[in-house]
């Protein structure tokens, strides 16, 4: 069955699913249907809330209609009919009342139930299988998005060609279930989120903050290496300055509301670039100091709608490792291809392997002379083509104040995130009046890139977590081993393995519990512990450890020293396990 076929099949679910909803709750108002990816969903607002036991009486209701083999059938009205023929739906009255006079209404009728729809739909419901879907979850959703308007439940459902497929779809729901960043960060003890002291804002705690030191670590000194200076900007501005750069006339809503100081309004940064270019302009620069490379781990705060927030993945306050590049025009093509390399490094020293770019060009309202965008953009492509990268056109994709490229890698399960990005500004450098004065004496205007290598340190933090299902490679993992005693008479023993690991900066704890060694070995496997290390009397007698590995690999009395380097070489070579 082709995408197109599957899509349409799903839609008509939708339909079939609203008329079963509807045979229970009479009162019912219907909103929207629509198929999405690898299935579709429904908004209703109704009398009560819905149980599990509703979703399995839904299913039994949609069977039903399936089994009647009944055609969809399709019927243009007017205006003044939709109108009558929805009377009391007020969400589809609304739909109705904001179509142009001219539009064409059309509805689609199965059985006894009428939607308005554009279509298209199967012809008859014995096209539907009624083994092939289920009803999977409900979520609250505001009617059009809008946090003002009533709240809706969606119910989130899946349908498939045939049982085979549906339940490998299952399958793969569940191991995504057992990936969820926010289940495994509160199983790992990694993060936490508190709405009740502020919406959106992540709390990092002992263990997930030694992941994100080794992250930063790592950036850091690869942007050393890189020929990065590294800096640090202020976390709230003076109106001026966002007025300068525009993003109180075009970024408002997503930026917090002033805080009102000496007379002034300030604004909580939702970007570091400003800043940036406050410290480049706050002397003359020559050609001989180009290209600036200036990196930084930059806390910045935008106000995401609460029902767009997602755990890691979408939040208020957020660390973009942010840098910017200022350079000549001369400069410029060996810039982006350096960059993209660099961009293409750090993905890599992560685990990512599968890499994909997308390339946007100018859109129709845009800034900047059209020979700097063409020169940009031939950078951009000539570095994705240099790279031998697999990549799209997005033609007209652009943001309006330059062209740039995407990065995205495909996890474990084979969902593509958008990481790193290198963006051409020709806006700010004009806004903010940035020069350089050439070797003719003449004051020019730099090349600005934005960039930024893995998007924000949160969203990526949650991506490694879905990615490795938190069993981190040794390098990441909070505790890269855990030192276990057979029985008390080895504590003392273990404590003196506990410190040559530790002096050799091995992340280590020992378990000196009362529990059974058995136990401790399960404890360490559900905390996802790269490395038992295993302590008894053959162990003691011969200055050795044992180590279990978490897949199940055993190493039997290996000398200490040798067990101290073997960890010591993974970490450095960043191996999984």
């Amino acid at each position: 069955m082709s995408e197109k076929k599957l899509d349409t099949v799903r839609h008509s679910m939708s339909h079939v699913m609203a008329e079963a909803v509807l045979q229970m709750f009479p009162d019912a108002k219907i909103a929207i249907g629509p198929a999405i990816e690898n299935g579709f969903y429904y908004d209703f607002d109704l009398s009560r809330s819905l149980k599990e036991e509703d979703l399995l009486e839904i299913e039994e209701r949609m069977r039903k209609i399936i089994a009647a083999k009944t055609d969809f059938v399709c019927k243009v009205v007017s205006k003044e009919e939709a109108l009558k023929l929805f009377t009391g739906q007020d969400y589809k009255i609304e739909l109705i009342k904001n179509l142009s006079g001219d539009e064409q209404i059309s509805v689609y009728t199965q059985g006894i139930f009428t939607d308005l729809c554009r279509g298209p739909h199967v012809k008859n419901t014995s096209e539907l299988n009624a083994q092939s879907f289920k009803l999977l979850s409900v979520a609250g959703a505001y009617w059009r998005g809008d946090e003002s308007r009533p709240m809706l439940q969606r119910i989130y459902a899946t349908a498939w060609e045939n049982p085979k497929d549906l339940r490998l779809h299952l399958q793969h729901i569940e191991e995504m279930e057992k990936r969820d960043h926010r289940k495994l960060g509160k199983e790992l003890d990694l993060f936490s989120l508190h709405e009740e002291a502020g919406a959106g804002l992540v709390y990092w705690h002992p263990k997930g903050s030694r992941i994100r030191v080794a992250i930063e670590n790592f950036w850091r000194d690869e942007h050393l290496k890189n020929g990065y200076e590294m800096i640090f900007s202020p976390h709230v501005g003076k109106s001026w300055l966002w007025e300068t750069s525009n993003h109180l006339y075009f970024y408002n809503e997503g930026m917090y509301p002033p805080m009102v100081m000496d007379n002034a309004n300030y604004y909580a940064k939702p970007m570091n670039c400003p800043f940036h270019i406050m410290i480049y302009n706050n002397k003359k620069r020559s050609y001989r100091e180009l290209p600036c490379r200036w990196a930084e781990l930059g806390t910045v705060y935008r106000y995401e709608k609460s029902g767009v927030l997602h755990g890691l993945m979408r939040v208020r306050g957020f660390t973009q490792d942010d840098a910017h590049i200022f350079c000549t025009p001369q400069q410029m093509e060996e810039e982006i291809l350096t960059v993209l390399r660099f961009s293409l490094k750090m993905l890599k020293g992560f685990g990512f392997s599968e890499i994909t770019a997308y390339l946007s060009t100018k859109p129709e309202k845009s800034v900047g002379e059209q020979e700097k965008w063409d020169a940009a953009t031939a950078s951009l492509k000539k570095a994705i083509e240099a790279e031998n990268l697999e990549y799209e056109i997005d033609e007209g994709g652009g943001a309006f104040y330059g062209p740039k490229i995407d990065l995205k890698i495909k996890d474990a399960m084979g969902r593509a995130w958008q990481l790193s990005t290198v963006q051409f500004d020709f806006n700010e450098p004009e806004l903010f009046k940035m020069t350089y004065v050439d070797n003719d004496g003449a004051e020019k205007r730099p090349y600005m890139i934005h960039r930024a290598l893995l998007g924000s340190i949160e969203r990526f933090f949650g991506v490694l977590i879905e990615h490795y299902a938190g069993a981190f490679p040794v390098w990441l993992s909070p505790v890269q081993a855990v030192v276990i005693p057979v029985a008390p008479a080895f504590d003392d023993y273990a404590k003196k393995v506990e410190e040559a690991f530790k002096e050799k900066m091995i992340r280590v704890e020992s378990d000196l519990s009362d529990q059974r060694m058995n136990a401790k070995i399960r404890d360490a496997q559900n905390e996802k512990i790269p490395y038992m290390i295993v302590c008894g009397e053959k162990e003691v007698e011969s200055n050795s450890v044992s180590i279990r590995l978490r897949t199940g690999t055993q190493k039997n009395a290996i000398p200490l020293a040798e067990a101290i380097s073997f960890i010591e070489n993974k970490i450095a070579n960043k191996e999984v396990i």
